[in-house]
């Protein structure tokens, strides 16, 4: 009665076996098991890192967050101006200077093969005040001439800097200022010699309030006339300054991999001429990550649009030489949130990939055995022939 059922039984067995005696091993066989196998790991191999990367899901919805800072990373080379001749300057949308704001700038001296020539050291951020007569302390008892630029004539210049700020209230250019006396011993003497023959490295980082501006990097002093922000590049003219640059980096908040968040990183401004401006309009995206953990990132992605012009004079009108970034930010937010994949889809596609390499590997070694003997035999019977 056993016997009977486990006969009855075995007829279910979709694998039939044959006898060894009747099986017939072959080298292109063994080649294409071999080869099957390979590619059967391959693919588990890819499943597995698949199934052990997180799935990104993408939602998009108005942003309402408030408090936020927006934090601004960079990382800027400019080969061929002198850290001494370089202003930073960041403003908001109405144009105002950022005020209130946390940073930690450095600039670091390169020669003009880019090799750093000392220790960074952290930038001040300067403040914009509206230009006024006599600002300078005079630090010796006699009166000392103003080379002409004097507005009446109490009026002295008793440092180099007093003769800088009356020629930049008459608007005169400078004249050499290793002919003027107050600036013979003077430390700026030194820095304008240097300005052409160095470059400088500007790096950190700057936390400013969640409206859109700007921030720019341009040679010269910053100041305000009348409201107007300017740069005097005196003794020089703005048509001597390269205003070439790269981006080493350049983001608003944490990178992540998925997003694209620093998509400027490595970008060249080249200027074949003097007094080049770059101009970057940025669109910023703000971005929240949510990983695995739970843990959630506040980041920005950003968008860029990218324009160069040459500018003869430095004035409102034609514009500044140097490295110019505007950004606005996007009323609409993106999140990403990390899920976990399902361990039966992971299965099911591993099952897959075994069942198929197999399957197509075993037809591939029917049609190479069947065509192989077909070959043999038609041989064997033209020589019979």
């Amino acid at each position: 009665m056993d016997s009977q059922f486990i006969h009855k039984f075995k007829q279910f067995d979709a694998y039939a076996k044959t006898l060894e005696d009747f099986r017939v091993k072959t080298a292109t066989g063994a080649f294409i098991t071999i080869t099957g196998a390979i590619i059967m790991v391959l693919l588990i191999l890819s499943e597995m890192h698949t199934y052990l990367s997180p799935n990104i899901s993408e939602e998009l919805f108005v942003d309402t967050s408030r408090g936020h800072k927006l934090r601004i990373n960079f990382d800027i080379i400019v080969p061929r101006i002198s850290c001494d001749y370089l202003v930073l300057d960041a403003m908001d949308s109405s144009g105002e200077q950022h005020l209130q704001m946390d940073h930690n700038i450095h600039k670091r001296r390169l020669d003009l093969n880019g090799t750093p020539i000392e220790e960074p050291k952290k930038e001040e951020f300067p403040v914009l005040s509206p230009v006024k007569q006599n600002t300078t302390k005079i630090v010796t008892i006699t009166c000392g001439s103003c080379y002409g630029a004097a507005f009446n004539e109490t009026q002295c210049c008793n440092t180099c800097d007093d003769v800088k700020e009356a020629y930049r209230l008459r608007r005169w250019a400078l004249p050499d200022l290793s002919t003027i006396e107050q600036c013979k011993d003077d430390e700026s003497l030194d820095r304008t010699n240097l300005a052409l023959k160095e470059g400088c490295q500007i790096y950190g980082y700057m936390e400013v309030n969640r409206v859109g501006g700007s921030f720019h990097i341009a040679p010269g002093k910053s100041f305000t006339i009348n409201h107007v922000h300017v740069h005097d590049v005196q003794p020089f003219s703005s048509s001597v300054f390269n205003t070439t640059h790269i981006i080493k980096h350049l983001s608003f908040g944490t990178d992540i991999e998925s997003g694209n968040t620093a998509p400027l990183d490595g970008v060249i401004g080249h200027a074949t001429e003097g007094a080049v401006m770059f101009q970057y309009y940025l669109k910023i995206v703000p971005t929240v990550y949510v990983k695995l953990d739970n843990t959630v990132l506040h980041t920005n992605q950003f968008s860029v649009t990218r324009h160069q012009k040459s500018v003869s004079n430095v004035n409102t009108e034609s514009g500044m030489p140097g490295a110019f970034f505007s950004y606005e930010l996007s009323p609409l937010m993106v999140k990403y949130t990390e899920k976990g994949r399902s361990i039966g889809h992971f299965a099911t596609n591993i099952c897959a990939i075994v069942g198929g390499v197999f399957t197509v590997a075993g037809i591939f070694d029917t049609l190479l055995y069947h065509s192989l003997n077909a070959f043999h035999n038609k041989i064997v019977l033209g020589k019979a022939g």
